[in-house]
């Protein structure tokens, strides 16, 4: 192979390795995680409403289990909250922090909601990877229902009296 054939062979691979580097795709940016800012708490009627206000970002998935007791996450250590019976509810992707780890929430951790017909108190119970959890506690086993509304985002549980 002559001198002149390596040179443009050479040329040719680095203008490929360019184009392909060129082509590739940026990377991704961080994924927005919404992070809780307030609890509200209402009596409706029919059921009690507790409303978990975030900041922009995809809503994200929730779920709900009715539980013996509340664990924090990630410790795994009992949440001592007032209350017959609890429900754990879920969020994910959801904080109650922003990227820069300050908290967006700051309001308590735990209260009593003396106002509602069955919850007797909510809990903060985690917030670690993206996965917000909230404790509930009740007098009564009743209906839950866990959603989530958008503009703005929040997850709403309702608990039927």
């Amino acid at each position: 192979m002559s001198t002149t054939t390596r040179r443009a062979l050479a040329g040719a691979v680095v203008l490929i390795a360019g184009t392909l580097a060129a082509a590739a795709p940026a990377q991704a940016a961080d994924p927005v995680i919404p992070a809780m800012t307030n609890i509200r708490t209402g009596l409706n009627p029919g059921f009690d409403r507790i409303v978990l206000d975030l900041s922009s970002g995809p809503a994200p998935t929730v779920s709900y289990q009715l539980v013996d007791e509340l664990t924090a996450d990630p410790s795994g250590e009992i949440v001592w909250l007032t209350g017959e019976y609890f429900i754990n509810v879920s969020a994910t992707p959801a904080a109650a922090h922003n990227a820069a780890g300050q908290p967006t929430y700051t309001g308590p951790q735990k209260f009593r909601t003396r106002n509602l017909a069955n919850v007797m108190a909510v809990a903060v119970t985690g917030d670690f990877e993206a996965h917000l959890t909230v404790g509930v506690g009740v007098r009564a086993r009743s209906a839950v229902n866990v959603f989530t509304l958008t503009s703005p985002n929040r997850v709403v549980i309702d608990v039927a009296h």
